[in-house]
């Protein structure tokens, strides 16, 4: 009789240690940013793709996204096709303000009574000229996320940055340079050579 409970206690105990451990596996889906080129070249263009990563049944969401105005100037934007994958969307890129550097609200949804999109992909992507030298950050506020019921689903925030650097010459630039140089030199050292005198 006591053996039997004993069993009991163990299995229950077991249980319960399980199911918690099945929860803590089971971790939210990541929110996260990605950038093309990195680092970003001073006067070039640069795309930063918003990334979603292990999510289930996404309907509809909603971000803003802030950068560095003196380094980035917004250029455009374009809808992921990650949700799109599950149907017809409403998509919006939300309102820019280049002088403070941040876009509002972009938001999307599917449309009509169908289930929402599971698993990795890219939500928005934002193309910026690369004005300043330096490292923007790149941080979320807002974020909302819908699945087909309209239940706020839990998500992880992964806040990044964006590294900018001066234009790098090319290598056929530099064998240019370094054969300007190697010329001048050569001239320099044939202009100091002594003149032979002339024969009597």
């Amino acid at each position: 009789m006591h053996r039997s409970q004993f069993w009991k206690k163990t299995l229950g105990a077991a249980l319960i240690f399980g199911a918690f451990a099945g929860q803590a596996l089971a971790a939210n889906p990541v929110l996260s940013l990605q950038s093309t080129p990195t680092p970003g070249v001073l006067g070039s263009n640069v795309a930063v793709d918003v990334l979603i990563a292990g999510i289930s049944d996404l309907y509809g969401y909603q971000f803003s996204l802030s950068f560095d105005p003196a380094l980035l100037h917004f250029s455009s934007a374009s809808e992921g096709a990650f949700l799109s994958g599950g149907g017809s969307t409403f998509w919006n890129p939300g309102s820019v303000d280049n002088s403070l550097g941040q876009i509002s609200f972009t938001f999307n949804s599917l449309i009509g009574s169908i289930p929402g999109v599971s698993g990795d992909g890219v939500l928005a992507r934002f193309n910026f000229q690369v004005t300043g030298v330096g490292n923007s950050a790149l941080n979320f506020s807002d974020v909302l996320l819908l699945n087909s019921q309209l239940a706020e689903l839990p998500v992880q925030i992964n806040n990044g940055s964006l590294a900018t650097v001066n234009a790098v010459p090319e290598p056929s630039t530099w064998l240019m340079l370094g054969a300007g140089l190697a010329g001048l030199g050569l001239l320099r050292s044939r202009s100091k050579r002594p003149t032979e005198a002339a024969p009597a």
